[in-house]
């Protein structure tokens, strides 16, 4: 059980009146560590209980010190985009049809530039 810092509401408002919104986020919460074995089936239901029972911030702090912290951070776009095993190869971008048009006409344009340069050397 982690201890909640001082700035934590549920230790800074003790006092404040546990909404109906602020419980259910406790209980998915709860359920979710039951369910990954984070919370023992002996403290469940007495946990359970407490939520259930508590009226303030302040009656819930075993709770949540029983289950896992909500991350606070979104996770980098790089991160999320990629979509292979770490060290795996992403397959090579095939380029389009407009693309190598382009840069077909532009080999025929240096090449001609260069034949009218060599031309122009040799006469």
């Amino acid at each position: 059980m982690a201890e909640l810092p001082r700035s934590s509401k549920y230790r800074a408002t003790p006092g404040a009146p546990l909404s109906d919104d602020e419980r259910n986020r406790l209980v998915e919460r709860l359920n979710a560590a039951f369910e990954r074995g984070e919370v023992s089936p002996d403290d469940y239901p007495r946990l359970l209980d407490a939520l259930f029972g508590a009226t303030t911030l302040g009656e819930v702090v075993p709770v949540v010190e029983a289950v896992p912290g909500v991350a606070t951070h979104d996770v980098p776009a790089i991160v999320e985009q990629g979509v292979g095993r770490p060290g795996e190869l992403s397959e090579p971008i095939q380029p389009s049809g407009a693309l190598v048009a382009k840069v077909i006409a532009g080999g025929v344009v240096a090449a001609l530039l260069l034949l009218v340069v060599v031309l122009a050397l040799l006469l």
